[in-house]
Formats: C-alpha cells, structure tokens, sequence
C-alpha cells in the first residue's frame, strides 16, 4: 500500500511546507504565525505569498510575509481575521503551532532598492510590509531616513504595537507617527491622516520614495494628497491587494464564448471575466485576486475588454492576448482561447 508523503499535499501554485512554530496575537482580531522552513526560501522586504488554504489546496490567498529576511528568526505571516473571509478564518482560528501551510515563492514588487529617503503610509494591517522594510533598511542602510505614518482605529489595534516603540527608539533616523481615530494615548496623534498633516511633517516629500499601504480608499486618497504636496508618480508605490471595482451593468449583457468546448455564456457588462468565469464553472485559479500574483492568466483570443493590472504578464504574454482575469473588465462580447 502506498501511503502520501503528507498528509496534506503541495500544489502547482504552492509548493514549500512549513511548520508553525508559534501563533502570537498582535491585536484582538491579528495574529502572526511563525513559521520553520527547511530548505532556502528566498524573499525580498515587502513581498507576499500565496497560501494554501485548508489541506485541499484548492483554494489559495496572499498574505504579506511580515517578516525580514536576514533579521527575523523565522518567515512570518500576519493576518488580519476577516468574517466570511476564506482564509482568514482558517488562519487565524484553526492553525496552530506544529500545523504545516504550503506556500508559494515570493512575490510582489511592493520593495525598495533605493538610497532615497522613505516615506511610508500605512493603514491597518497595510503595515505589515511597511514593517517588513522599515527593519531591512534600519539594520542595513543607517544613512536611510526613514519617516512612517501608520494608521489605526484605537491603541488596541496597533499591530507590532512594541516593536514600532523599541525601532523608534533605538534609531534616530526613523521618525514614527501613529495615527489613532480613537482614546488616543500620549505620544500618538488623535485623528486620521490628512493633506495638511504630511504638508507639516514631510517638508522634503519631493526628494522622497513613497510607500503607501492600506484599504483602497486610503491609499487613493493618500496617493492624491502626495501628489498635490510634490511627489511624482515615479516616487509613488502602491501595494495592491483589492481589485479594483468596476460599475456592473445587470441590464446589459454581453456574449463570453468559450472555445474547448464550444459554449456561449450571458453576462453583465462591466463584470470581470474571472466573476463570469467562476459563474459558469469555466476553470480558473484565482489566489490573490487583486491583480498580482498572476494565477487567473487568461487568454482572450477577440473582445472588448479593459485590464487594470497587468503585473507578472510579459509583452510577449500581452501581445498574445493573456490577461488577469481578476482585473479583467469585460466591455463587449468576447472570445476565450
């Protein structure tokens, strides 16, 4: 009788097993899952991997790898429990220490490998690769000034609450401003980030590389306010987790044709195709769903279309017609290979 080497197995997408070696609770709804790999997992400060979900691997998500390679003792994730969410619950409830997870290789661009002066906005768990990157440039690049806001609704939700106090306080060139909507405590700031604050407190914006993190609507409107104070779009990064949204039109419907077999499907105009696909079981993996780990590509041989990500796609990808499907708006009617 053969018997699997595991109990649970690797996938196409995810393919290096850990071990949880503890769980900590940052904050009543975070917790940090510490994990041992037994072989070279090579990342960058700032990346993601996707995570397969439950023993079955059918179901994968991102999640920011909070820690810091070459700093921390082990690869990290950080995970913020979401209710009716598919992976945070499992993560966050279920897993614990000695469980194994499958992950995925690094990805992402959401890194630095510049000399300029940071300027990094978080909101929420969008801190966890702000954290990430703010340890590799303090050990490595003490020259680096290095100025984060981080955003949070009450002290209680601050996550790496004492690690942010002891970074602040061993390195004079990190300027730390913690953001709080409400009960305030003494050294953090009462209210949400604005225009005029990072007008008062980042005089130097323009010779700055900004990082930006968070909800959608955060990083749109804090992208908009640095834009107005000097910073130029090539200075502007974003980390990308939402897709974005699109307006859906029930009353008109467009013609998605399948080729292998040939089979023609009603949808709404404005629907992405991976929403139309997965409505009419057509096969597709979506992980991220947000545009940049690249699991849902798709090859769209004519249609009317518009992408809002391409990441991880070459041009030679593109010139052939592959999309992410995820971030993939469908206009008119179209014809999958």
């Amino acid at each position: 009788m053969n018997f699997p080497l595991f109990p649970d197995q690797p996938t196409a997408l995810c393919q290096n097993r850990m071990q949880v070696y503890s769980v900590t609770q940052e904050t009543p709804d975070v917790r940090t899952l510490s994990l041992i790999n037994h072989d070279v997992y090579s990342y960058r400060p700032g990346q993601f991997a996707l995570v397969n979900i439950g023993q079955s691997g059918d179901v994968q998500r991102a999640y920011t790898l909070s820690s810091t390679p070459g700093n921390s003792r082990f690869i990290q994730l950080t995970v913020r429990r979401i209710g009716g969410g598919v992976g945070s619950p499992w993560l966050t409830q279920q897993v614990k220490a000695g469980d194994y997870l499958w992950l995925s290789d690094a990805l992402g661009e959401f890194t630095c490998d510049t000399p300029q002066p940071l300027l990094l906005l978080a909101a929420g768990c969008g801190v966890t690769p702000v954290m990430s990157i703010t340890r590799d440039i303090l050990a490595h690049h003490p020259a680096q000034s290095v100025q984060v806001f981080y955003s949070v609704r009450s002290p209680q939700d601050i996550i790496f609450a004492e690690e942010w106090q002891q970074l602040a306080a061993a390195y004079p060139q990190l300027n730390l401003i913690l953001l709080v909507e409400q009960d305030a405590k003494p050294g953090q700031i009462a209210g949400r980030l604005s225009q005029d604050l990072l007008q008062s407190q980042v005089p130097d914006i323009r010779e700055r590389r900004v990082m930006i993190c968070g909800p959608a609507p955060y990083m749109q409107l804090a992208g908009e306010w640095v834009k107005q104070l000097g910073a130029t779009a090539e200075n502007i990064v974003k980390e990308q987790f939402q897709a974005q949204q699109t307006e859906v039109s029930a009353d008109q419907q467009l013609t998605l044709t399948h080729l292998t077999p040939l089979q023609n499907y009603r949808v709404p105009v404005g629907t992405t195709l991976l929403a139309a696909m997965e409505q009419h079981s057509l096969p597709v993996t979506a992980a991220c769903r947000a545009g940049v780990c690249g699991s849902c590509k798709t090859r769209i041989l004519s249609g009317d279309y518009q992408t809002t990500s391409r990441m991880t796609l070459t041009d030679e990808e593109v010139a052939q017609g592959y999309v992410l499907a995820c971030s993939c708006q469908l206009q008119g009617d179209v014809t999958l290979a």
